[in-house]
């Protein structure tokens, strides 16, 4: 079972990680803190100072179609923000 399911690349993830060192992953709803920090430092070679983890509500959608109104809900998940100690980085660009 994967810990980390992905990163996180938006443009604020990318702004915080530039400006504060923390980058984002969505990852497994089962995963604690030092599981996640043991998977983020084997998968990176990095050193993690901090993990912070929340998990996502979701939002409710609905469209007009056809046949009628369709409802449902999209799925939460669980968002972790891990803080690389000083001097230490992620490049998610490198395989590209």
């Amino acid at each position: 079972m994967a810990i980390i399911i992905k990163p996180i690349v938006t443009e604020k993830m990318t702004a915080a990680g530039e400006k504060f060192n923390r980058y984002g992953f969505r990852v497994e709803r089962t995963a604690n803190k030092v599981q996640i920090k043991k998977a983020v430092e084997e998968m990176y070679n990095v050193q993690v100072e901090d993990v912070n983890t929340l998990v996502v509500a979701p939002k409710n959608k609905q469209r007009w179609t056809r046949s009628g109104l369709l409802r449902g809900a999209q799925q939460a998940y669980k968002k972790a923000i891990v803080t690389l100690k000083e001097g230490e980085t992620i490049d998610f660009y490198s395989n590209i």
